[in-house]
């Protein structure tokens, strides 16, 4: 097919106006964002067009299909057993990526997992991942299948021949203003799922004061319009819309979510851990159930927890772990490895119930440790974070420790005290707590919420 039947321009004004693309012409935009043959400077002007007028649900599955194949796409002929992932929207301590992925291999799915690094106030899988000596999550498609055929799963960054017309558009959509579009949101992710050639895909869609998209409204939209994409593509596809009013489990950092993965792998957890352990046998039943071993998603978390306890998941974690240059050596004494340099209390200034918490300050108190970065390229600590001592609705005394702050450089706790001065509320009556999963969107329920994006252009 030729590459160039169209002109930029003419589709520029096509979206200003408020008009529905063709697949033919969403085609031509990714391609043009993949092989750089549009100048940036129109990918941009029609990024703000669809920004401010939004895309049809056919247009963003057509724009998702075009970016999918984009370029290279994980081959999985005679891989002999379903594909399963999931995405998370992005929290503060989500570690489920390290339970889930070894859950759902147990249960006898594949697991290709394409994940990120640390964006704004919330952590990066790849950035946990590198704090085990030797991890390379750069493989190609080629090694990551090697990985994924010897343990069922394997966790590995975006390669640049993977989906690279999302490449183009994040970063200019980054730089323009462009971002929070739900519609330009959906295309970016789905389209990097589906590259992975899934059979399943579970959404765990953060909201509350922790989450990117604060708004639960827009958090259904957002989470309806992955699932409807998904299930378009052939791909079964659930949204649980999950509360990041506080961090999830024990430590939020680099490392200190790696140990509490791997102590709960191994059936240690400490009670601060239970909502992230319910959490991640709830995900990993929806992924085994959609990988189709299992009759029910509750029936695939009894298997997923099963798995757990008789250790059949942690083993795959770990030989995933070798099989990506990683010693596992270091999780023999976990709590050894984590050296910080200095650690400090943060204590309650006064007696009464935990009632509320800023997670995004919360999160960006983590990453003024020393977890996150200022700009692309810089190195993290590995050991920078902390650890939470009191959770929503507990009764604390003033005085009491509410978080451990661990960084290697003591002037960089006066910041991150700071936020969390301001994210914690301690009040005199205890305040109702958001359950842990408030939505699940499937396929039948769907529609319901699809309105603003099933509405006319204009």
């Amino acid at each position: 097919m030729n590459d160039h039947p169209f002109h930029p321009v003419d589709l520029i004004l096509k979206k200003r106006s408020g008009l529905e693309h063709t697949p033919e012409e969403l085609r031509f935009l990714a391609n043009g964002a993949a092989k750089q043959s549009i100048p940036p400077e129109q990918l941009s002007a029609w990024l703000m067009a669809a920004f401010q007028h939004g895309l049809t649900l056919n247009e963003v599955h057509a724009l998702t299909t075009a970016m999918r194949y984009s370029g290279e796409v994980f081959d999985h002929t005679g891989l002999c057993r379903p594909t399963v992932d999931k995405h998370s929207t992005g929290g503060v301590g989500d570690s489920t990526s390290f339970l889930l992925a070894p859950l759902a291999a147990s249960a006898g799915l594949a697991v290709p997992m394409i994940s990120g690094r640390a964006l704004g106030h919330t952590g990066g899988t790849l950035d946990k991942l590198e704090t085990i000596p030797g991890y390379n999550t750069q493989l190609s498609l080629a090694e990551a299948r090697r990985v994924l055929d010897l343990c069922g799963a394997t966790m590995i960054g975006q390669t640049k021949e993977l989906v690279p017309a999302d490449h183009v558009l994040y970063d200019l959509r980054d730089r323009t203003g462009s971002v929070e579009s739900p519609w330009l949101i959906s295309a970016s992710i789905m389209s990097k799922k589906l590259a992975e050639g899934l059979d399943g895909l579970v959404l765990d869609i953060k909201t509350g004061s922790g989450a990117f998209l604060t708004d639960p409204a827009a958090s259904r939209l957002l989470a309806s319009i992955m699932v409807d994409i998904g299930e378009r593509s052939g791909t079964r596809t659930v949204a649980l819309l999950t509360s990041m009013d506080q961090p999830l489990g024990r430590f939020a950092g680099n490392w200190l979510e790696i140990w509490e993965a791997v102590d709960l792998l191994a059936n240690r957890w400490h009670p601060m851990d239970e909502d992230l352990r319910q959490l991640s046998l709830i995900l990993a039943g929806w992924m085994i159930y959609l990988g189709g071993k299992a009759s029910t998603p509750a029936e695939g978390r009894d298997i997923a927890e099963t798995n757990l306890i008789d250790g059949k998941a942690l083993d795959i974690f770990l030989r995933m772990v070798e099989a990506q240059g990683g010693d596992t050596r270091v999780f023999d004494n976990p709590e050894k490895f984590h050296r910080p340099k200095f650690r400090r209390e943060f204590c309650a200034s006064h007696s009464g119930y935990l009632a509320r918490m800023d997670c995004t300050k919360i999160g960006w108190a983590v990453q003024r440790l020393g977890a996150g970065r200022e700009r692309a390229g810089e190195p993290v600590n590995p050991h920078a974070g902390l650890e939470m001592r009191a959770k929503l609705g507990t009764h604390v005394r003033a005085g009491q420790p509410l978080f451990t702050l661990f960084a290697d450089d003591e002037r960089l706790f006066a910041e991150p005290e700071r936020l969390l001065t301001e994210a914690v509320e301690i009040a005199d009556e205890p305040a109702p707590v958001p359950p842990l999963i408030s939505q699940i969107i499937t396929a039948e329920n769907k529609d319901q919420y699809l309105e603003p994006a099933a509405r006319p252009l204009g």
